[in-house]
């Protein structure tokens, strides 16, 4: 087992991480013990989460989705908390991705006026990405995140079997954040990177550990997202916006494929308003390609991408804010883009 030391939690990270969540159960010895799972995670990880635990817990479960994440399943959340007579020496078990660990951490955090919660990620994009830094937040008027607060978690627990539930396109879609660590901050991790058989679970779990040094390392420095940390909002500007559109369509994308679109466009922002070479630009853009495929983009929905973007939580002074590459490994924040050019690289993705 590894354990990566958070100034106030840790990341326990391994098969044999049962011991140490059920001694920190009987430390704390909480009133009531609640988990809040998807319909997925409930069907699918919950049994394995039972197999190696035995304790007495509420189960709490939602629809599962993206577009669940709202302040209605919050309502239906603290309501079903409040059934089980929870009471602020109660803990919320977070058994879910990035969606359960957002919301599940929001509600815990602000009922009665925030109690315990415990992180279990069992996807990909969770165990690398949201596992570390205590954002928790909803989605509100159709733009990510634009709800929330900032909490840490009394520990949090990653069982790497979780992933051989998932399916080869949410492993894909966790695999997005991968390619986004390398290419922010270490070009040495962004050449294995694009070396591995991704979809195999036994390798892509070898990537966990690295991605979460890197995640630590950023966070520790800035917790609260003023300045270094924001380099981890690469792709995530137009990303966000593409993965809003979409979920008024027919096939609404995952959050790492709508992250893949991201990156190449801010790629080619990069390269047109920045340093990033051209040669960069190509082997990031044929690899993304080649891992996630290509997704069409309605022309006709640029207009309605951008003011999504214009209302992105990231901006300041009525700016567009990006976080672009200076080269790859190299991030650098707070870079604006005029929409002339913003729209252009959304053309540059849906020519290739």
């Amino acid at each position: 087992m590894n354990i990566l030391e958070l100034k106030d939690y840790r990341i326990f990270v391994g098969d044999d991480i049962w011991k140490d969540f059920v001694y920190l159960l009987k430390q704390r010895g909480y009133s009531r013990i609640l988990i809040l799972v998807d319909e997925n995670t409930g069907r699918d990880c919950l049994p394995l989460f039972r197999a190696n635990v035995n304790i007495s817990a509420q189960v709490i479960e939602i629809p599962a989705g993206e577009q669940h994440k709202n302040i209605a399943t919050c309502q239906a959340i603290w309501k079903t908390m409040m059934e089980y007579e929870a009471d602020r020496n109660s803990v919320l078990i977070n058994l879910g991705g990035g969606v359960i660990g957002d919301m599940g951490g929001f509600c815990a955090g602000t009922f009665k006026r925030g109690i315990d919660f415990i992180q279990f990620p069992t996807t990909l994009l969770s165990q690398v990405d949201a596992s570390v830094g205590g954002k928790l937040g909803i989605d509100f008027q159709g733009i990510k995140n634009s709800i929330g607060l900032f909490a840490n978690p009394q520990a949090v627990f990653i069982y790497p079997p979780f992933l051989e539930t998932l399916s080869k396109r949410e492993l894909r879609s966790g695999f997005a954040e991968i390619v986004k660590h390398g290419l922010i901050y270490d070009e040495k991790y962004w050449s294995d990177i694009k070396e591995t058989n991704f979809l195999h679970p036994t390798t892509i779990s070898d990537f966990v550990l690295p991605s979460l040094h890197i995640k630590k390392a950023v966070v520790e420095a800035d917790p609260y997202e003023k300045g270094l940390r924001k380099i981890l909002n690469f792709g995530h500007t137009i990303g966000h916006a593409v993965e809003s559109y979409s979920f008024h369509s027919r096939k609404p994308l995952l959050h790492g494929e709508a992250i893949a679109i991201g990156m190449i466009c801010e790629a080619w922002l990069s390269f047109k308003t920045f340093t990033f070479k051209q040669s960069e630009l190509k082997i990031l853009t044929e690899f993304i390609l080649r891992i996630f495929g290509k997704k069409e983009l309605d022309i006709d929905s640029f207009e309605i991408l951008i003011q999504l973007m214009r209302n992105d939580k990231k901006n300041e002074n009525a700016k567009i804010n990006f976080t672009l590459l200076r080269r790859t490994g190299e991030a650098v924040v707070n870079q604006t883009c005029d929409e002339v050019t913003i729209g252009e690289s959304l053309m540059y993705y849906q020519g290739l």
